[in-house]
């Protein structure tokens, strides 16, 4: 990266929580890990429902914990001059927990380690997965400031049963109402995560669909991706929809109309955020629930 991190570094004003820095603890903020943790979890889960044994799981939830690992990391070091510039006291970068090179190179084991433990699980289940770390990694490089911000996240969620199903007995692939489900999902998921920032990102330069959207246009569209997952979860599937369906499509379609008709348009507004992140969770469970059927 054609950066020099040192000179970088010690030339900005730096942000403390302490008096000293604290560098694993900084390591760990850097990564995410939060999302990492919930994406590595789901992926783990939705394995054992399809019915790989324990060691296949393992195998599944540290290539997707490696490679959601390498994302965060790489995230934040390529962020750090928009962070440093935006006063993000709450990246340790920004104040100097962790240093650049330091999470360089912890994007660069992780996205190595990611690697064996994916094409451990199957070849051809490892080798899409790759293909959604890809997209990420894209993401993180550029396409995140273009109109095309969303498609990283369809194709990393989308790919994300194809990574489950490939690597049972047989290769499957996946239903395609579940392929479908999860890239509704991501792009829901990068509406609904860019919408608190959306005005802090056009002002450092980020043009990606949500900020060429705008606030407003943005919710909506969070909105729609999410309840439309829900509703291809609810219904995609072969079988009665069940009591647990209507209620998960019903509850959906509530918190949707208070996503959309809630206060907090304003920057800052936290409320329509954490309705459409809601939704997502109901999403979530919906895939779980019809994780055994997902080929």
């Amino acid at each position: 990266m054609p950066i020099d991190q040192a000179a970088e570094f010690d030339a900005q004003p730096r942000f403390r929580y302490g008096a000293r820095p604290v560098p694993l603890l900084g390591l760990f903020r850097a990564c995410h890990p939060a999302p990492a943790m919930v994406v590595a979890v789901l992926a783990t889960a939705l394995t054992a429902l399809s019915g790989r044994g324990a060691t296949g799981c393992a195998l599944a939830g540290l290539a997707v914990l490696s490679g959601q690992l390498s994302v965060g990391w790489c995230n934040d070091r390529v962020d750090l001059r928009r962070d440093i510039a935006a006063g993000r006291a709450d990246k340790p970068l920004v104040t100097g927990d962790i240093r650049p090179a330091a999470v360089s190179v912890a994007a660069g084991v992780a996205l190595a380690a990611c690697v064996p433990f994916s094409l451990g699980y199957g070849l051809l289940a490892g080798t899409v997965h790759l293909v959604g770390v890809a997209a990420a990694w894209s993401y993180n490089l550029g396409v995140k400031a273009t109109v095309a911000s969303w498609l990283p996240y369809a194709i990393g969620f989308g790919l994300l049963p194809a990574a489950v199903t490939l690597g049972l007995p047989g290769h499957p692939w996946p239903a395609a109402w579940a392929v479908l489900a999860g890239a509704l999902l991501g792009v829901g998921a990068h509406a609904a995560n860019v919408l608190p920032d959306i005005e802090a990102d056009t002002s450092a330069g980020v043009r990606g669909l949500p900020q060429r959207l705008g606030r407003r246009r943005t919710r909506v569209l969070a909105v729609c991706a999410l309840f439309s997952a829900s509703a291809v979860l609810v219904f995609g599937p072969a079988g009665p929809v069940g009591a647990a369906g209507w209620a998960a499509l019903a509850f959906a379609a509530s918190l949707s109309g208070y996503a959309v008709a809630a206060p907090g348009s304003g920057a800052g507004g936290r409320t329509p955020f954490l309705a459409a992140m809601a939704i997502a969770v109901v999403d979530v469970a919906l895939l779980l629930l019809r994780g055994a059927t997902l080929a």
